[in-house]
């Protein structure tokens, strides 16, 4: 049973192979989503974002010269698109990668297969637990810290935080 109607959120789908472009367009479509854009690449879905609002980008991480990581980075240093959140598909989801791509600003990971089922656990995550967005010398995105531990009793990192 989905708790939200997508039908106003718009996506854009980004994957240089088309079968897998369809299979996250149907899911989509399957949740509600009405409105989505699909683009073959990084420049396409730039052009495509830069004359289309988007609520929610999907891409893959692997799509040859430029990646999805290039992508999140381009989107994250632009101030129109800076806050959309970002969902990485990849068939490579070893902690390496889930680091690279939260290093980059990426919302939330997804690893292929992926089902209307897993894509809609990580639509939640974005609806029912924004992360604040940071902005330091090096990096504009989404806090990657996921939760704090209540259990934690060690020295704290900043100046201000609370035990």
């Amino acid at each position: 049973m989905q708790l939200y109607d997508l039908g106003s959120v718009s996506t854009l789908v980004v994957d240089d192979n088309r079968f897998m472009r369809s299979v996250v367009v149907n899911a989509l479509t399957g949740l509600g989503v009405r409105n989505t854009y699909q683009a073959d690449g990084v420049d396409a879905a730039l052009e495509m974002l830069a004359t289309n609002a988007v609520d929610l980008i999907i891409s893959d991480w692997d799509m040859g010269e430029k990646s999805g990581i290039d992508l999140i980075r381009r989107v994250r240093a632009h101030k129109p698109t800076r806050l959309v959140p970002i969902v990485m598909l990849t068939a490579n989801s070893t902690r390496r990668n889930l680091f690279a791509a939260r290093d980059a600003g990426v919302t939330e990971f997804l690893s292929k297969p992926v089902s209307a089922q897993s894509l809609y656990a990580r639509i939640l995550e974005v609806i029912e637990r924004p992360r604040q967005f940071i902005k330091t010398k090096d990096y504009f995105g989404p806090d990657r810290r996921r939760r704090r531990r209540a259990d934690y009793t060690g020295e704290k990192r900043r100046k201000g935080e609370r035990e």
